[in-house]
């Protein structure tokens, strides 16, 4: 009967329950096919709220929120943007990359693929269909640039791995970096290889004035800087990343002050925001702790990883079925949720099989990516076909031929684990 939690759970999404509530019923639901005793549910539902939320290293997530709301408050998606595209206009292809690495940095900033694919569809796709850019390629470059953002540091996903795993959450951000820099340079040759196997799908290249890309980088210098500054204080552990977060957040509010981008309505409106986000990701957290307490008290973890090592099959033969798994289920979920219902299984078993937590941080950050963007569902590539009103095949279409670059990253740091592992190891 183990499986009846799961079943409840399916039921209630299937519902239109929030992902928060869902995991909480079915935990209850669990916990009380296990021992039916409504005191114990009582107990937990009384204190788990409280221990949960008042996590001190739950403060980091806030405070990257509120670092991205205030830099993105003064129209940094379309500055990135235009920025991108003036220095890229020389290229074939160029608006694209353009396109998917200003969806990447606003998607780290803002810590919301879903967000980052919102925006930056409605401001790059108006733009690329202006310059003959097809609607294949110019809904794959959003999505799938709206994916980086779980790789790039600050990365609400990272967090969200480490807090479930104990694991170091300035290594797990500093990780991703080599990796996404991959991912850019992968992304990069399959633009460049599909508009040279495809030229009608991109037109030809256009002049822009030396001036005016200067003039771009001017207005995005001040926040390149600041994700260097918190990617440099991470690194050097200058700073935890709560302290980093909360520096990152002053000193976005300070620029945008500075350069007259931030008014009071668009400092209201940014801790708004960030309160309403945080809240959301702290219900599902506190959802995702209750259904934790179920899945503690049936052992189904240890019964997991006792049926695999009575297998004795290799270890990557396992870790490739992970993949596999992760790949089919984040179709369907969106990144938080799935990695706090996913992890409470798959981490006590890769543990088990000497798998670096670190290295596999990255690659479920990898994996889900994927499952964004792929059809059948692919949550990212429905948010792009209703922003940018594209069809949903185009969309799909882009996007499953980009995500070769995922793929490619995810097999390379398979087979030479030290790409992810290099960098924090290095770390003071």
């Amino acid at each position: 009967m183990a499986y009846v939690p799961f079943l409840v759970m399916v039921g209630a999404l299937l519902l239109g329950l929030p992902i928060a509530f869902s995991l909480a019923v079915a935990g209850i639901v669990g916990i009380y096919m296990l021992g039916g005793d409504w005191n114990v549910i009582f107990r937990i539902l009384g204190t788990t709220p409280f221990s949960t939320a008042a996590e001190y290293v739950l403060t980091t997530i806030p405070m990257f929120i509120l670092m991205a709301y205030f830099s993105a408050s003064g129209g940094l998606a379309r500055d990135l943007y235009t920025a991108g595209a003036q220095w890229l206009s020389r290229v074939k292809g160029g608006l694209a990359i353009a396109t998917v690495f200003a969806c990447g940095i606003f998607g780290a900033m803002s810590g919301a693929s879903l967000a980052a694919a919102a925006v930056m569809s409605s401001i790059a796709m108006p733009e690329m269909r202006r310059h003959g850019y097809s609607d294949e390629l110019a809904a794959g470059a959003i999505g799938i640039g709206a994916t980086l953002d779980i790789l790039i540091p600050p990365s609400v996903g990272m967090v969200i791995y480490g807090i479930s795993t104990q694991t170091s959450i300035g290594k797990l951000l500093i990780a991703g970096v080599i990796p996404g820099i991959i991912v850019g340079i992968f992304l990069i040759l399959a633009i460049l290889v599909w508009v040279r196997v495809r030229p009608a799908h991109a037109p030809e290249t256009y002049a822009v004035p030396r001036a005016e890309r200067w003039a771009s980088l001017r207005r995005i210098w001040s926040s390149l800087l600041l994700i260097v500054l918190v990617v440099a204080l991470l690194y050097t552990g200058a700073a935890t990343p709560t302290e980093v977060g909360a520096l990152g957040a002053f000193l976005a509010a300070a620029i945008g002050i500075a350069l007259k981008r931030l008014s009071w309505a668009g400092a209201l409106d940014a801790i708004r925001q960030t309160i309403k986000t945080s809240g959301l990701i702290f219900m599902i957290l506190i959802g995702a702790t209750i259904f934790g307490y179920y899945m503690a008290m049936s052992q189904i973890p240890q019964h997991v990883v006792a049926v695999v090592a009575d297998l004795n099959l290799n270890r990557w033969v396992v870790m490739t079925g992970i993949v596999v798994a992760y790949f089919v289920v984040s179709m369907f979920m969106d990144e938080l949720p799935l990695l706090l219902l996913t992890l409470q299984l798959t981490f006590p078993l890769i543990v088990s099989m000497g798998f670096d937590p670190i290295w596999f941080g990255v690659m479920s950050m990898l994996m889900v990516s994927m499952g964004l963007v792929f059809p059948p569902v692919g949550m990212i590539a429905f948010v792009v076909s209703s922003s940018a009103n594209v069809n949903l095949v185009k969309v799909y279409t882009g996007t499953s031929i980009l995500t070769i670059a995922l793929v490619l990253t995810t097999v390379l740091i398979m087979i030479f684990p030290q790409i992810v592992l290099w960098l924090p190891n290095t770390m003071r």
